[in-house]
């Protein structure tokens, strides 16, 4: 009977227990929600002050959005100047509407913690300025850094939509701005994840220039000592019209019609490098209606560029073009084959048409055993031919 009342007294404490456990896990979720509340705007003050110091460059972002289901968090509206590091003017360099950095979850079933980055409308400046040449290897350090204080994960994955780049010369006359619009970019496995091979990581970007399309894909190895890849791009049917502003300011003509092609190989492997460079220009107008109007010293030169326009073309194909074949190693340019250059021009010129494609010859196996080696033959074999 007393062991029955014992038991009867204590019964109570129970409920007491239960309403302290939900009272901490009350207290545990109500800080859960301040945090969540507050370290958004703790993140965005560190990024700005972040931006603000960094050595180099001055930026700023609006704002930023985090999302803890998903491990990720969002910088809205970031923008990056650079300094000048002789007067401290800054100058435009980077702008992005949005960069969403998270935690690529495919990657866990491969046991391996990394991130990707996507990157929403960005705009890359590349400014021809007089900054002090001493200080872009550390500048460019200080931006890899700043990058790695705001993704402490290796990135894996990053994609790039509707990108622009522009390179500009506000000190020329014209000034020169030559661009690349909607460029989409997409680079996978970077951390090497998911394949194991000896060029585990590709490249893929597309963008539109000047009326025509630029492809390029590149496969590579990141995470080697040397750098080692194999890359194949081309740009087609861009309006050379369009780049008018480059040539009045660097060769005092402009062209009044003509069509504009570039396709270019390149590998690289045990610190060397090779590939080739082939323009190709066709249906080319230089000296146009509007030529008079620069002065007869002008128009006189645009006859000369026109003149040889129409000596070195093809016009069967109405082309000119040619092949810069071009190697050597990441510590000093061995070569880019002046020679050959001219001989392949007069030949596409006088013998036979280069085709406007990319050639399909270089990889990673051509840093040893080129695909011709054309160095040993003579100027006039290389313009006729081996047959001929």
């Amino acid at each position: 009977m007393s062991a029955k009342k014992h038991s009867e007294t204590k019964a109570p404490k129970k409920p007491f227990f239960r309403r302290r456990k939900i009272h901490i896990l009350l207290i545990i979720v109500g800080v859960l929600i301040i945090c969540r509340i507050i370290l958004p705007y703790v993140l965005l003050h560190y990024a700005n002050k972040r931006l603000a110091n960094m050595p180099g460059y001055y930026g700023h972002v609006d704002d930023l959005d985090l999302s803890l289901y998903r491990g990720a968090y969002k910088l809205k509206n970031l923008y990056l100047d650079k300094l000048d590091s002789s007067t401290n003017v800054r100058t435009k360099f980077f702008n992005v509407k949005l960069i969403d950095l998270s935690l690529e979850w495919a990657a866990l079933f491969h046991g391996r913690l990394v991130g990707k980055v996507d990157l929403e409308t960005p705009t890359l400046l590349i400014t021809k300025d007089k900054t002090d040449a001493s200080k872009v290897v550390q500048d460019t350090s200080n931006f890899r850094t700043l990058f790695k204080s705001f993704m402490p994960l290796k990135v894996n994955r990053l994609v790039v939509n509707h990108g622009n780049i522009h390179y500009l010369d506000s000190g020329s006359v014209p000034r020169v701005d030559i661009f690349m619009t909607e460029t989409y970019v997409l680079a996978d496995n970077l951390s090497n994840v998911s394949d194991s091979s000896k060029l585990p990581s590709i490249i893929h970007s597309s963008a539109d220039m000047s009326g025509g399309i630029m492809h390029f894909d590149m496969r590579l190895n990141p995470l080697s000592a040397d750098p080692l890849f194999e890359m194949k791009a081309k740009l087609e049917n861009a309006d050379i019209t369009r780049f008018n502003d480059f040539f009045l300011a660097y060769g005092s003509f402009d062209i009044h019609k003509g069509n504009f092609g570039l396709y270019t190989e390149f590998s690289a492997a045990d610190g060397k490098f090779i590939g080739y460079v082939k323009p190709v220009i066709k249906d080319l107008d230089v000296v146009g209606p509007e030529a008079h109007k620069h002065g007869l010293l002008h128009l006189l030169w645009e006859d000369m560029v026109g003149a040889a326009g129409i000596l070195l073309r093809n016009h069967p194909h109405d082309q000119i073009a040619t092949k810069i074949p071009i190697e050597g190693t990441f510590k000093k340019l061995d070569n880019i084959d002046t020679w050959s250059a001219i001989a392949i021009l007069l030949r596409n010129a006088f013998i036979q048409a280069l085709i406007p494609s990319i050639d399909n010859e270089i990889s990673i196996n051509s840093i040893n055993n080129p695909p011709q080696d054309e160095k040993k033959e003579g100027f006039f074999k290389k313009v006729f031919g081996k047959k001929q």
